[in-house]
């Protein structure tokens, strides 16, 4: 077998490995999240994209359209105003000049690009007759000063001939004549072609995004759920071979008994010292000298037992009792030592029975006795009440030849004493207060 498997698992290396995992696996699931808003922002992006190429095959066609409305005023009334607002669209907001950039973005805009670039094609054929109609009106008003690209306009024979009011007429004729309407709806269809191209990049990019979308957070969900599961698989070891471990240890302890050596490999290196320990205290326990330090006639612990006893008990886990038979001096006297001792091997044989064996029964007088009851956590008056009725009912018993007799005990919590001195006296007076109420009765400090 692997030596590390045989010693057990280490908790600081579990303890490692989860850091690392949860580092590695917590970066995942946050890179994981950048990407997720990564791909939200270019959906947005691409929303914006859309809007932004739709305004400007729309500005191309709302520019022509300027065009067209300021050069019909200028032929229908002559307004050089008007004259000067067509030309500085045409040559100083260049709006149709701007959209054709804007719509230049990369390769994936050509095809709509192409379609606005014919827009402006046609546009521009389109500007060419709308020169000749302003050279006209200029002939027929007489302006000598307009700018100089309608300079180089040259007017044919036929209309040059033609009178001020029929040049007006011919400027208008060929401003609203179907030729230059149909010439108009090339640009519109033109520009609607550019815009459904638009749309359909538009919607298949988003399609990409949103199945992009879809994906990542189908990979952030999984991934959450992993982290989750990770998480709790990484509790429900370290609870198996470290908690747990711990809390049964604590019982054994508090029971007085070896630990059990598993788990983590740290417990489990801990258990054995504690079990080291262990076994040294209680081979030291068991090779006292039994004569010095329990009574030879009862083989309770006498009264250097009782002393050595002290300085190993836990008052805060131990119940103290103080107890003597009885009307024991008339028992001497009526039936002799020899019966009074029986009556007390009896007696030491009963509590033995009763109490558990890790108590420890002391002689610490002729008659009378302590009880300690160790590692008793807790209240545990109903339990002392039922052991010392059982024992005056064993006492009260007769067919063993022995005259019946009775105890007057003193209960006092260690919980509740200063000092093992303090937690004697207190018992001393429980007791005393037990005899003062008839005898055959038990008192517990309060």
């Amino acid at each position: 077998m692997i030596k590390g498997l045989k010693d057990g698992i280490s908790l600081r290396a579990i303890h490692i490995w989860l850091i690392i995992i949860m580092i590695i696996w917590s970066g995942t699931v946050l890179i994981a999240s950048f990407r997720l808003t990564g791909t939200f922002m270019r959906l947005v992006h691409a929303e914006d994209e859309h809007t932004e190429l739709q305004k400007a095959a729309h500005e191309l066609m709302d520019a022509s359209d300027y065009l067209t409305e300021r050069v019909q005023r200028f032929t229908i009334n002559g307004d050089r105003r008007f004259l000067e607002q067509y030309f500085e669209e045409a040559f100083e907001s260049n709006r149709r000049e701007d959209a054709i950039a804007r719509m230049d973005v990369d390769q994936k805009t050509a095809a709509a690009l192409k379609q606005l670039k014919e827009a402006m094609a046609h546009s521009m054929k389109l500007m060419d007759q709308e020169y000749y109609a302003m050279r006209l009106v200029i002939a027929a008003k007489g302006y000598s000063d307009y700018p100089d690209i309608l300079k180089n306009v040259k007017l044919n024979p036929k209309d040059a001939a033609l009178t001020a009011k029929d040049k007006i007429r011919r400027a208008t004729e060929l401003v609203l004549n179907d030729e230059y309407y149909n010439r108009k709806d090339s640009i519109r269809k033109d520009m609607e072609e550019s815009i459904e191209e638009v749309d359909y990049l538009m919607l298949r990019t988003k399609n990409e995004e949103l199945a992009v979308l879809h994906r990542e957070l189908i990979f952030v969900r999984v991934a959450i759920v992993i982290q989750v599961i990770s998480i709790l698989a990484m509790v429900r070891l370290t609870s198996a071979i470290g908690i747990r471990p711990v809390l049964k240890a604590v019982d054994r302890i508090k029971e007085d008994r070896p630990i059990l050596e598993a788990g983590a490999k740290e417990f489990k290196y801990l258990a054995q010292a504690y079990n080291k320990m262990y076994s040294k205290h209680r081979t030291s326990l068991e090779y006292l000298n039994f004569k010095a330090s329990h009574d030879e006639l009862t083989g309770a612990y006498n009264r250097a037992g009782y002393e050595i006893l002290l300085s190993d008990i836990d008052m805060e886990s131990t119940y103290m009792m103080l107890l003597d038979v009885d009307n024991f001096k008339s028992i001497n006297d009526n039936y002799g030592h020899e019966m009074g001792d029986k009556i007390l091997v009896k007696l030491v044989q009963v509590l033995k029975r009763v109490f558990r064996d890790d108590d420890c029964v002391c002689r610490i007088g002729g008659d009378e006795f302590v009880i300690f009851m160790v590692h008793s956590t807790g209240m545990q008056r109903e339990k002392i009440e039922s052991k010392i009725m059982q024992i005056n009912e064993e006492l009260a018993k007769e067919d063993d030849g022995l005259p019946s007799v009775s105890i007057s005990t003193g209960i006092v919590n260690g919980k509740d004493a200063t000092d093992m001195e303090n937690l004697f006296e207190k018992t001393d007076a429980a007791m005393y207060e037990s005899k003062k109420k008839g005898k055959n009765t038990f008192t517990f400090y309060d």
